[in-house]
């Protein structure tokens, strides 16, 4: 018997187990883990923990932890081993950023859009073309941590290309976060030119189908795909800017002034993103033309249907002009009782009414 001050704490029959979420393991999102020591990777665990210890005991390479929609316990772990700050943090674990690069303290912080080109048979059906994810790259003096968000950010190509290549990834942290970004603009290049023949098409379209058979929902379409990768690709040109050395800030430990080699790098990937900027800007400008185009034909021929209809108006007004008069029954109508009145009235009418069907006709009103 439950106790009256027990009472309610018991289970009840049937009544489910009730209690804190136990907390998910970091090495659930941990998709990679290693330690290079002179641009070679060293047989060690996937534990960060001591791939950082064993990085600063001997005073020589660093860690690349790669983790995949870290939770806030999750990412907690991880910014307490590496000495992350908060806000840092957050924004890994909290995605749908805007491109941009923070420095806090010697850590840099690069947040990266990327997209992905959906394929579809039809752009009538087709209700995204394009999908968007996300990656941060946590950098300092002996570490870098990428954090993925999205299904379409794999980095295992990136790690094997680095990996292959000692040479490169003997620089450090900076040469992942190159790497990191060079892959993302070159989705950006990839994903503009399978646009462009959808835009070309799309043209095709909009000026080759006549009014009646136009569909401005599918401009819209792409006009609200474009304007998101807009948002995606334009906001990173400050952060390549910055890192490739074209303005001040970007000196951390991860990055310091003497990196000329990478810098070099960051600018052939600035260069890269201007040119994707300048297609999206101009596929941008074009399904606006297109909008525009859509909606003038669009309105030239309500204003050719409105013509018609007004010029069918006036010739079946002449008919009910006499049908209106004759049918007021005044006695004193002496055409009423004339033999052939009614054929004249007719023939009169007609001839009135052809009339102005050859005039309407001759200015194109019918």
């Amino acid at each position: 018997m439950l106790q009256p001050g027990n009472r309610g704490q018991g289970k009840q029959p049937g009544q489910p187990l009730t209690g804190p979420t136990p907390p998910v393991p970091v090495a659930r999102a941990v998709v990679d883990c290693a330690v290079y020591i002179d641009g070679l990777r060293q047989p060690t665990g996937t534990d960060f923990r001591s791939a950082l210890a064993l990085v600063r005991k001997t005073g020589s390479g660093f860690v690349w932890l790669g983790l995949h929609e870290p939770d806030e316990r999750q990412m907690g772990d991880v910014a307490e081993a590496f000495n992350l700050h908060p806000l840092m943090v957050e924004d890994a674990v909290h995605a749908h950023q805007r491109p941009k690069l923070e420095l806090y303290d010697d850590t840099l912080f690069l947040v990266l859009r990327t997209v992905k080109y959906i394929d579809h048979d039809d752009d009538e059906v087709a209700n995204d073309i394009v999908e968007t994810g996300e990656i941060m790259v946590l950098a300092g003096r002996d570490f870098v941590i990428t954090v993925r968000h999205g299904d379409h950010t794999h980095l295992a190509g990136v790690r094997a290309r680095l990996e292959a290549r000692p040479e490169h990834l003997k620089f450090g942290p900076a040469t992942v976060v190159h790497a990191v970004a060079d892959r993302v603009v070159d989705t950006y290049v990839a994903v503009v030119g399978e646009m462009e023949s959808d835009v070309d098409e799309l043209e095709e379209r909009v000026f080759a189908a006549s009014p009646r058979d136009l569909d401005i929902d599918v401009v819209y379409l792409f006009k609200r795909e474009v304007l998101e990768l807009r948002r995606a690709v334009h906001p990173l040109a400050s952060p390549l800017s910055l890192l490739s050395g074209n303005r001040p800030m970007a000196e951390s430990a991860a990055l310091p002034p003497s990196s000329k080699e990478i810098r070099r790098h960051f600018r052939d990937v600035a260069d890269h993103l201007t040119m994707v900027n300048d297609l999206v800007t101009e596929y941008d400008e074009r399904l606006t033309t297109l909008l525009n185009a859509a909606a003038t034909k669009v309105s030239t021929q309500m204003n050719t249907d409105m013509r018609k209809i007004s010029a069918w108006a006036g010739i079946a007004a002449v008919p009910t002009a006499a049908a209106g008069i004759y049918g007021m029954n005044f006695d004193f109508m002496p055409e009423l009782h004339m033999r052939y009145s009614y054929p004249i009235l007719l023939i009169a009418l007609f001839t009135v009414c052809f009339t102005l069907w050859r005039i309407f006709h001759k200015h194109h009103w019918l």
